[in-house]
Order: C-alpha cells, then structure tokens, then sequence
C-alpha cells in the first residue's frame, strides 16, 4: 500500500481516500517525464534527482514505462516518488498499481479510475478543468484533482474554485512555467505538475548541465513558503 487512507466515511460522510506520498506534498513539485523511450530516463533522473527533485510522474506515451519501471524504482525509489501517468484505461491502472507506482495520474474524469485506485491504497490525480468534472474526482475519493490544461485558466481559476469547494486539493499541470507555479503555489494549489518548462531539450540530447539549473530553480521556487 503507497499511501495512507483516510476512513472515517461512515461517520462523516466523508469519501475514502489515500493521501500523496509526503516526500511529494513536501516538495510541492511533480516533473512530467516524457522520452522516446523509457531508457532515456536514467539520465535525465540522475540531474534531477541531483537537482532536489523528489517527484516524477513517468508517462505512458513513452515506449516501455511499465517494463523499464521496476529498475527505475529500484534505482531511484529511495530518493524519489516515482508515479505514473496518462493512464487511461483500467487495465493500465492495474498495471501501474502492480508494479508500484508512488502515484498514478490521469488525464481524464473517470470516478471508477478513483475508486480502482483508492480500493488498492494507491493515491491518484484524475485530470479536469470544469468545476463539475473536478468536483466528481474529487467527490469520488481522489487523492487531489489535475487542473488541466492549467495554462488555458490560470492561478486565479483556483481561488475562484475554492469559493464552493474550500478544501479541494489541486495540482495545475500543463503550461506551468516557473512564474507560473510560484503563483498556482501561493493561490493555494498543493503542488505543480511540470514538464516542457522545466525539461526543455533534456530528452533529445539538450545540454544536462542547464537541465540542472532549471530543476534547481523550480525547486527554489517551489520550496518557498506559500502566502
């Protein structure tokens, strides 16, 4: 079991569920990672691990996550919550739980993704943008909710969604630049998800020394006490 339930539902009323791993909370900053396949993320991970990275979404869309995880995990576990994402399907939910995801993370509003998740103990992010489709994740159980496409909305979409939802916890992912998280950070969001702005070039042959910086600027930024 990756993360700790919260039962009590019968009493409350409350919906069960899993807590983020805490090195993740903590860090208030999951990377995205996707390559051209997955072989490719050794590298990369040993700059940002290096770096202060402690979460990293591994996606679906790169060729052979599920098979090159258990050494990523056995390489990196210690140091680094390593989940899983684009998962839209059961069957690669299951299989993202078997192999022991720190986490899982879809892009899509599926209550019976949360709940598959939640029954298994593991923590998930189902992806939204609607107060509606968010509301339905986070209802079901969810361990937070992906504002996604964040860029489409900004920080301010978040505030305004605290005003009915006071306690939903959400993670904005896509278009989240560095300016772009201090400010999703201190508009009360519980981490960023960010890929292109932080990674850059680093899956096809970029320059790993600037890779460095970058993930130790996010991890600066993200390290600040929120207002």
């Amino acid at each position: 079991m990756t993360g700790e339930a919260m039962t009590g539902e019968a009493m409350t009323g409350e919906p069960r569920r899993v807590a983020l791993p805490q090195r993740t909370v903590d860090s208030r900053l999951i990377v995205v990672a996707r390559a051209k396949r997955a072989e490719d993320y050794d590298a990369v991970l040993d700059v940002l691990v290096d770096a202060g990275i402690r979460s990293v979404e591994l996606t679906l869309t790169t060729p052979g996550t599920f098979e090159h995880f258990p050494q990523l995990l056995a390489r990196f576990g210690d140091t680094v919550d390593l989940g899983i994402g684009t998962v839209t399907n059961r069957a690669d939910l299951a299989r993202a739980i078997e192999v022991g995801a720190a986490y899982i993370v879809t892009p899509i509003t599926s209550t019976e993704f949360v709940t598959q998740a939640t029954d298994a103990g593991v923590p998930i992010v189902p992806g939204g943008l609607t107060p509606t489709e968010l509301f339905a994740s986070w209802s079901a159980g969810a361990s937070a909710v992906k504002v996604f496409p964040a860029g489409q909305v900004g920080p301010a979409y978040l505030k305004d969604l605290r005003g009915p939802f006071p306690d939903l916890v959400a993670v904005p992912s896509g278009g989240v630049d560095l300016a772009g998280a201090e400010a999703w950070l201190r508009a009360g969001a519980v981490a960023v998800s960010v890929g292109g702005p932080l990674l850059g070039d680093a899956f096809n042959g970029g320059d790993l020394a600037a890779l460095r910086e970058r993930a130790a600027a996010f991890v600066e930024v993200c390290a600040q006490d929120s207002a």
